[in-house]
C-alpha cells in the first residue's frame, strides 16, 4: 500500500481531555482495487519510552508497581501492575525521556542506555510509538528512593526481582504487561543474564 492508496481522509475530534480521541473517515483501496470507505477512532498521547535495568553481578532487574485503572476496569481485582519503567517523551527524545524516567520512578540515575527496538504497542486504536531500552545497573547509581513525581500522582512502588523470577512471574500470569515481557524476553534471548 503507498500514500496514494488512501483518500478523502476527514479527521472529527471526539475529545481532548488529557490526550486527543479523533475519528478518522476516508477511503482505503482493496486488493481488488476497489474503493472501501471506513471510519476508525485512534487515540494519541503522544510516544513513549520504556526500559529494562538488569544486574550482571547479581542477576536481577529492577521493575515497578502501580495503580492502572484501565487494567482494573478489565479484570485485574486490585489495578496493581507490575512493569517495565517506562513514560511519555513529552518534548523529550527517547534517550533523554528514559534517563529522566529513571531516575523519577526508580532512583536509579544511569549515564549510558541502549536502544533495543521500538514498537506500536496497540496499532488498532493507540497512535503510540514505544521506543524500548535497556541498561545495566549497580547498587551505587541508587541515589533516590524513586516512586515517581508527586504532582503527576505517581505512587509507584520498585521492585528489584530475580531474573529468573521474573520470567517465572510472567509465566504464571503475575506479570502481564505487554513492554515488559518483550523486554524480559529480550534480555533472555540475548543473554544479558
Amino acid at each position: 500500500m503507498s500514500t496514494t492508496d488512501i483518500r478523502n481522509i476527514e479527521k472529527t475530534l471526539l475529545s481532548d481531555n488529557w490526550y486527543t480521541l479523533n475519528k478518522f473517515s476516508f477511503e482505503l483501496k482493496g486488493q481488488n482495487g476497489q474503493w472501501q470507505y471506513q471510519e476508525r477512532e485512534a487515540y494519541d498521547r503522544g510516544n513513549g519510552a520504556t526500559i529494562l535495568l538488569y544486574n550482571i553481578e547479581k542477576k536481577t532487574v529492577v521493575l515497578t508497581r502501580q495503580f492502572r485503572m484501565p487494567t482494573y476496569v478489565n479484570g485485574n481485582h486490585d489495578g496493581m501492575l507490575i512493569e517495565s519503567c517506562a513514560g511519555l517523551l513529552d518534548q523529550d527524545n527517547p534517550e533523554d525521556c528514559i534517563k529522566r524516567e529513571t531516575e523519577e520512578e526508580t532512583g536509579f540515575k544511569v549515564e549510558h542506555v541502549t536502544k533495543v527496538f521500538e514498537a506500536y504497542m496497540s496499532p488498532g486504536s493507540v497512535t503510540e510509538m514505544l521506543y524500548f531500552f535497556v541498561a545495566e545497573y549497580s547498587d551505587n547509581m541508587k541515589i533516590s528512593d524513586g516512586g515517581g513525581l508527586e504532582h503527576e500522582q505517581e505512587n509507584i512502588e520498585v521492585l528489584e526481582l530475580d531474573f529468573q523470577l521474573a520470567c517465572s512471574m510472567v509465566d504464571s500470569g503475575e506479570i502481564k504487561d505487554g513492554k515488559t515481557i518483550m523486554l524480559l524476553q529480550y534480555v533472555k534471548l540475548n543473554g544479558l543474564l
